[in-house]
């Protein structure tokens, strides 16, 4: 799998919504799979089935 980047757009409860920076499309994922500081506008890179703060 390719990296990507994304923003994180909103965050519900548990879940955040992730805009893809290149094709715009959103991702829904569990906040405990993010890095800890993860809030909303927080952009991270996603290689190696790993999210990281950029």
């Amino acid at each position: 799998m390719e990296p990507k980047d994304y923003t994180v757009a909103r965050i519900e409860g548990e879940y955040a919504y992730l805009k893809d920076d290149a094709t715009g499309d959103e991702l829904f994922i569990a906040l405990y799979l993010l890095p800890e500081g993860t809030d909303v506008g927080t952009r991270l890179h996603y290689e190696m089935f790993e999210y990281t703060i950029r």
